[in-house]
């Protein structure tokens, strides 16, 4: 039954602090950390359940609905990436969350909202069929628009309504995928390989091909995959910590999560590979790669820039599932991790950037690295990480996804793996530049005059520990990451 409480456990503990809502601070997060510590626990130990025991150990029925349609749940090899990645990060962010939101306000409803959706995002990962991951990915838009929407300002209400038109348009067009894969396959339990059925996939060919172009551009709103990508960017209204979720953790990477059980566990490399269908996805997860790297070197606000980055990043996933071989699936699993390790503490970074001296574009933070070196010490290390240098994170994903696709033999991997290239440089220079600026001001002084003195330093605690805590993190990362790689592949079957 652990499975089955990760879900239950978070969304009644949200809902009843909606209900209660506590006037005391203290109780409040008391509440919260504790609702979610335990949730972390045992989320994890389904996981090492799974890791010991087999998949069969955590299958379990969520709900029945009536002949043969449930909500089931089981924990697969993908399960635990996805699944280890929310429980580690969640507890990072509630301890952001509890310095942050202190002078944002409606801090009962932010905190219910966010509990519930670790709920909901536990559930994607966690599904045993297609059925299921629809439901929970459809519940996910749902529990975290309050938090898109928290500020409810003119700016907060229309992001929330571009989220909400962007996601629930992208899902009715996966939806016509899951109706094809229950039509033509043999079940919709996600099978490694695919579960399309060979004597009622002869000949219909091309329409299944069509169908699933449709869906992986319907999963691919929430993975920001061009054209899809405008709701992320509008999004950066939100407070610090719901960017950092949206952006490392929770909803882009339920996008990236249910593209690839799409690809790899529904439809399958033996109908995709080598198919017009591969190469148009393929394309469209390389031009994504480019194009977000270079509009984030070319915007000054800070978040913005960020959100473009997360843009250009999460085509790296897509272009190692594209790629249709179990190196490049291993590649994007394990960029999937990094990436959201070092996301989420560039937002961290930010944030506290916006809470201490309420500056937000580039120029802006110009000689403040001596008035908040441990923050941007931290942004100046994920930096580093995500821009690929050794022996960092980021260097072994990147490094394991250009080999995947020039392996592939074809022009379009040499095209990947330019754009690879290509990307890392933009990389640097839109992140490195906020870096030199940060520590080495052009007017070769520290910019302190406009800056109140009571702000002359880092954040409190509860911020700056989540944010040593993932700079430690992401670099035990890059030196551990062969056995990690190892573990990944282990757990994928590559």
């Amino acid at each position: 039954l652990l499975p089955n409480l990760c879900i239950i456990l978070p969304i009644l503990a949200g809902t009843g602090l909606l209900i209660w809502r506590p006037e005391s601070r203290k109780v409040r997060q008391w509440y919260v950390m504790g609702i979610t510590l335990l949730n972390s626990v045992l989320a994890l130990t389904s996981i090492v359940t799974a890791w010991q025991e087999g998949v069969d150990a955590t299958r379990s029925l969520l709900v029945q609905f009536g002949g043969n349609l449930s909500i089931s749940l089981a924990i697969d090899g993908p399960s635990m990436v996805f699944g280890t990645i929310i429980s580690v990060l969640w507890p990072v962010t509630v301890l952001y969350s509890f310095e942050y939101m202190k002078h944002e306000g409606g801090e009962n409803r932010f905190f219910s909202f966010l509990t519930m959706s670790y709920g909901v995002v536990l559930g994607v990962a966690f599904a045993e069929d297609f059925l299921s991951l629809y439901l929970f990915y459809e519940l996910l838009t749902l529990a975290t628009l309050p938090l898109v929407m928290h500020g409810m300002d003119r700016k907060a209400r229309y992001a929330g309504k571009k989220y909400l038109i962007y996601s629930l348009s992208g899902a009715a067009f996966a939806f016509i995928g899951i109706v094809f894969l229950m039509h033509y396959g043999t079940t919709l339990n996600f099978t490694y390989g695919g579960v399309l059925n060979p004597e009622l996939t002869a000949g219909n060919e091309r329409m299944l091909l069509d169908v699933f172009v449709l869906a992986f551009l319907g999963f691919g709103v929430k993975a920001a995959l061009f054209p899809g990508h405008k709701w992320l960017l509008r999004a950066s209204v939100a407070p610090a910590p719901v960017t950092a979720l949206l952006h490392a953790v929770a909803v882009v990477k339920a996008g990236v999560f249910a593209v690839t059980r799409l690809t790899w566990y529904g439809y399958g490399p033996a109908l995709l590979r080598g198919s017009w269908a591969q190469y148009l996805v393929m394309g469209a997860a390389i031009f994504t790669i480019v194009y977000g790297s270079s509009k984030a070197l070319r915007t000054k606000h800070l978040k913005r820039r960020l959100a473009w980055s997360t843009i250009s990043n999460l085509s790296y996933v897509l272009l190692g599932v594209t790629t249709l071989t179990t190196a490049g699936l291993a590649a994007g699993m394990v960029h999937m991790i990094f990436h959201a390790v070092l996301k989420i503490t560039l937002f961290f970074c930010v944030g506290a950037v916006h809470y201490k001296l309420h500056r937000d574009f580039v120029p802006d933070v110009e000689g403040c690295g001596m008035l908040m070196p441990i923050v941007f010490g931290c942004f100046a290390t994920a930096s580093l990480g995500l821009m690929g240098v050794p022996p960092l994170a980021g260097f072994t994903s990147k490094w394991m996804l250009a080999t995947s696709a020039v392996g592939l033999g074809e022009w379009i991997g040499y095209l990947a793996a330019a754009a690879l290239i290509l990307s890392a440089l933009l990389t640097a220079l839109y992140l490195m530049q906020i870096v030199l600026l940060a520590f080495f001001p052009r007017q070769n002084r520290q910019l302190t005059v406009r800056v109140p003195r009571q702000a002359r330093r880092d954040p409190g605690i509860r911020m700056i520990l989540p944010l040593i805590t993932l700079s430690v993190g992401s670099v035990a990362l890059g030196l551990g990451a062969n056995a990690l790689v190892g573990t990944i592949q282990t757990l994928l079957g590559a």
